[in-house]
Protein backbone atom coordinates (compact mmCIF):
# COMPACT_ATOMS: atom_id res chain seq x y z
CA UNK A 1 0.00 0.00 0.00
CA UNK A 2 1.44 3.59 -1.04
CA UNK A 3 0.16 6.35 1.61
CA UNK A 4 -0.22 9.25 -0.69
CA UNK A 5 0.66 11.79 1.48
CA UNK A 6 4.31 10.25 1.75
CA UNK A 7 4.14 8.88 -2.67
CA UNK A 8 7.40 10.56 -3.90
CA UNK A 9 6.63 10.56 -7.88
CA UNK A 10 10.74 9.20 -8.60
CA UNK A 11 13.90 10.80 -8.75
CA UNK A 12 16.37 12.44 -10.90
CA UNK A 13 18.89 10.38 -12.25
CA UNK A 14 22.70 12.16 -12.67
CA UNK A 15 24.35 10.13 -15.95
CA UNK A 16 28.07 10.30 -16.44
CA UNK A 17 27.30 12.88 -19.90
CA UNK A 18 26.27 15.26 -17.11
CA UNK A 19 22.48 15.30 -18.00
CA UNK A 20 19.92 13.60 -15.80
CA UNK A 21 16.52 11.95 -16.44
CA UNK A 22 13.36 11.84 -14.46
CA UNK A 23 12.74 8.17 -13.36
CA UNK A 24 9.65 7.39 -12.49
CA UNK A 25 8.07 5.42 -9.42
CA UNK A 26 5.56 2.39 -9.97
CA UNK A 27 1.81 3.73 -9.12
CA UNK A 28 -0.09 0.40 -9.27
CA UNK A 29 -0.48 -0.20 -6.03
CA UNK A 30 -2.94 0.06 -3.62
CA UNK A 31 -3.22 3.45 -2.44
CA UNK A 32 -4.30 5.20 1.04
CA UNK A 33 -4.47 8.29 2.63
CA UNK A 34 -4.66 9.96 6.32
CA UNK A 35 -5.74 13.15 4.96
CA UNK A 36 -9.50 13.15 4.96
CA UNK A 37 -9.45 16.28 2.29
CA UNK A 38 -9.21 13.46 0.17
CA UNK A 39 -12.24 11.95 0.45
CA UNK A 40 -14.16 15.06 0.07
CA UNK A 41 -12.53 15.53 -3.20
CA UNK A 42 -13.53 12.40 -4.50
CA UNK A 43 -16.93 13.02 -3.88
CA UNK A 44 -16.91 15.89 -5.67
CA UNK A 45 -14.67 14.67 -8.97
CA UNK A 46 -17.65 11.83 -8.44
CA UNK A 47 -20.24 14.48 -8.24
CA UNK A 48 -18.81 16.15 -11.28
CA UNK A 49 -18.64 13.08 -13.48
CA UNK A 50 -21.87 12.06 -12.78
CA UNK A 51 -23.62 15.53 -13.86
CA UNK A 52 -21.45 15.18 -17.31
CA UNK A 53 -22.80 12.34 -17.86
CA UNK A 54 -26.42 13.43 -17.23
CA UNK A 55 -25.30 16.34 -19.64
CA UNK A 56 -24.36 13.78 -22.50
CA UNK A 57 -27.31 12.15 -22.29
CA UNK A 58 -28.90 15.67 -23.18
CA UNK A 59 -26.56 15.93 -26.37
CA UNK A 60 -28.41 15.13 -29.21
CA UNK A 61 -24.80 14.19 -30.93
CA UNK A 62 -22.11 13.42 -28.62
CA UNK A 63 -19.40 12.73 -30.66
CA UNK A 64 -19.27 16.29 -32.28
CA UNK A 65 -19.08 17.53 -28.79
CA UNK A 66 -16.16 15.20 -27.75
CA UNK A 67 -15.06 16.62 -30.86
CA UNK A 68 -15.03 20.10 -29.61
CA UNK A 69 -13.42 19.17 -26.90
CA UNK A 70 -10.63 17.37 -29.06
CA UNK A 71 -10.41 20.58 -30.88
CA UNK A 72 -9.95 22.64 -28.20
CA UNK A 73 -7.21 20.32 -26.16
CA UNK A 74 -5.15 20.71 -29.37
CA UNK A 75 -5.83 24.37 -29.36
CA UNK A 76 -4.80 24.89 -25.83
CA UNK A 77 -1.82 22.58 -26.19
CA UNK A 78 -0.38 24.00 -29.09
CA UNK A 79 -0.16 27.35 -27.61
CA UNK A 80 2.08 25.87 -25.26
CA UNK A 81 4.83 25.56 -28.14
CA UNK A 82 4.03 28.99 -29.39
CA UNK A 83 0.90 28.10 -31.99
CA UNK A 84 -1.26 31.43 -32.46
CA UNK A 85 -4.53 29.24 -33.75
CA UNK A 86 -7.67 30.20 -31.79
CA UNK A 87 -10.57 27.95 -31.31
CA UNK A 88 -12.78 29.40 -34.30
CA UNK A 89 -9.68 29.03 -36.79
CA UNK A 90 -9.32 25.56 -35.60
CA UNK A 91 -12.54 24.65 -37.03
CA UNK A 92 -12.24 26.29 -40.51
CA UNK A 93 -10.86 24.40 -43.56
CA UNK A 94 -7.52 24.55 -44.74
CA UNK A 95 -8.23 26.57 -47.53
CA UNK A 96 -9.92 29.26 -45.64
CA UNK A 97 -6.76 30.22 -43.06
CA UNK A 98 -4.82 32.58 -44.59
CA UNK A 99 -0.81 31.87 -45.94
CA UNK A 100 0.75 33.76 -42.52
CA UNK A 101 -1.10 31.49 -40.04
CA UNK A 102 -1.21 28.20 -41.91
CA UNK A 103 1.40 26.90 -40.08
CA UNK A 104 -0.29 27.16 -36.50
CA UNK A 105 -3.10 26.27 -38.50
CA UNK A 106 -0.96 22.70 -39.40
CA UNK A 107 -0.03 22.16 -36.40
CA UNK A 108 -3.20 21.95 -34.63
CA UNK A 109 -5.05 20.15 -37.04
CA UNK A 110 -2.04 17.57 -36.91
CA UNK A 111 -2.98 17.19 -33.02
CA UNK A 112 -6.44 16.75 -33.75
CA UNK A 113 -5.65 14.00 -36.12
CA UNK A 114 -3.13 12.17 -33.87
CA UNK A 115 -5.62 12.10 -31.07
CA UNK A 116 -8.34 10.76 -33.12
CA UNK A 117 -6.09 8.44 -34.62
CA UNK A 118 -4.99 7.37 -31.06
CA UNK A 119 -8.13 6.65 -29.67
CA UNK A 120 -9.00 4.92 -32.52
CA UNK A 121 -5.90 2.63 -32.37
CA UNK A 122 -6.45 2.14 -28.78
CA UNK A 123 -9.48 -0.05 -29.68
CA UNK A 124 -6.98 -2.43 -31.16
CA UNK A 125 -3.92 -1.66 -29.21
CA UNK A 126 -2.51 -1.27 -26.07
CA UNK A 127 -0.38 1.72 -25.12
CA UNK A 128 2.81 0.71 -26.60
CA UNK A 129 5.53 2.07 -28.14
CA UNK A 130 4.44 1.44 -31.64
CA UNK A 131 1.35 3.77 -31.05
CA UNK A 132 3.49 6.45 -29.56
CA UNK A 133 4.99 6.38 -32.24
CA UNK A 134 2.66 6.56 -34.92
CA UNK A 135 0.87 8.89 -33.09
CA UNK A 136 4.19 11.33 -32.95
CA UNK A 137 4.61 10.77 -36.64
CA UNK A 138 1.11 12.01 -37.37
CA UNK A 139 1.41 14.92 -34.74
CA UNK A 140 4.78 16.40 -37.06
CA UNK A 141 3.54 15.88 -40.70
CA UNK A 142 4.13 18.88 -42.88
CA UNK A 143 4.76 20.77 -39.40
CA UNK A 144 7.04 22.78 -37.46
CA UNK A 145 9.34 19.56 -36.57
CA UNK A 146 9.00 17.81 -39.66
CA UNK A 147 13.12 17.06 -40.26
CA UNK A 148 13.24 16.10 -36.42
CA UNK A 149 12.65 12.04 -36.56
CA UNK A 150 8.59 11.78 -36.82
CA UNK A 151 7.58 8.90 -35.08
CA UNK A 152 10.50 8.02 -34.08
CA UNK A 153 12.20 8.41 -30.66
CA UNK A 154 14.90 10.59 -29.78
CA UNK A 155 18.58 9.46 -29.21
CA UNK A 156 19.67 12.51 -27.88
CA UNK A 157 19.10 14.81 -24.91
CA UNK A 158 17.17 17.63 -25.99
CA UNK A 159 18.44 20.10 -23.61
CA UNK A 160 21.99 21.63 -22.09
CA UNK A 161 23.62 19.40 -19.25
CA UNK A 162 22.03 19.93 -15.61
CA UNK A 163 24.10 21.61 -13.16
CA UNK A 164 24.31 19.72 -9.97
CA UNK A 165 25.05 22.31 -6.84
Amino acid sequence: MIILEKFIAGNLVKCQTGYAFFMPNLINSSWIWEDQIMNKLLEKAALKLGELNSFSKLVPNIDLFIQLHVTKEAVVSSSIEGTQTQMDEALLDEDEISPERKNDWVEVSNYIKALNQAITELEELPISSRLIKKTHQILLDSARGKNKQPGAFRTSQNSSPVSWK
